[in-house]
């Protein structure tokens, strides 16, 4: 559903539900790449292993719209997780809509399609835009890089850890997370 003409946010929002997911970037709506099987597998992972952890925290959203802005435009990404802490959307506004504010966690994962380079340019968008981290998944590196708003990302191997105080108690390192999703080798 590539558009010529340049959509609002309003409009974008309102467009009627399709069999895939569309981003909403300079005006045109995008359509998502289709995840194929290591990345379906890891999102169930990744999913999980964060809903352990979240218990009365917030909620970890799968491929959750967010309504944010990129160089000046609306812009509404669908990361392929996120997390948001009840802090930032409290539980009683319970409605079925975009997400409306910057969570603090994105996750993306690379698919064969995709670059790390593009998503690397996405995760600074994100953080730009208010997010506190990025996650960047890559399946075929079996690492994890973690982007900051005021640090250099760094890139998680094996048995390193996801601590983070942005995500205080969570005890997750990537081997973990290969594991959970039963790519290893």
């Amino acid at each position: 559903m590539l558009t010529t003409q340049k959509l609002t946010l309003k409009e974008f929002l309102d467009l009627p539900e399709h069999d895939h997911n569309y981003e909403l970037v300079e005006g045109q709506a995008i359509p998502k790449m289709a995840p194929k099987r290591f990345h379906s597998r890891l999102t169930g992972a990744v999913y999980k292993l964060l809903t352990q952890w979240v218990q009365d925290r917030g909620e970890i959203g799968i491929e959750w719209a967010i309504v944010l802005k990129r160089r000046g435009q609306d812009w509404v990404p669908v990361p392929d997780l996120l997390y948001i802490s009840y802090d930032r959307l409290p539980l009683d506004r319970f409605e079925d809509e975009a997400c409306p504010v910057a969570p603090e966690l994105a996750i993306e994962i690379i698919s064969p399609s995709q670059s790390f380079g593009d998503l690397s340019e996405k995760a600074t968008d994100y953080l730009q835009a208010g997010v506190s981290r990025v996650w960047l998944i890559d399946t075929q590196a079996k690492s994890i890089t973690i982007f900051y708003p005021d640090a250099a990302p760094q890139t998680k191997r094996g048995e390193d850890s996801l601590k983070d105080e942005l995500l205080p108690n969570l005890k997750l390192t990537v081997i973990q997370v290969f594991k959970q999703a039963g790519i290893t080798g």
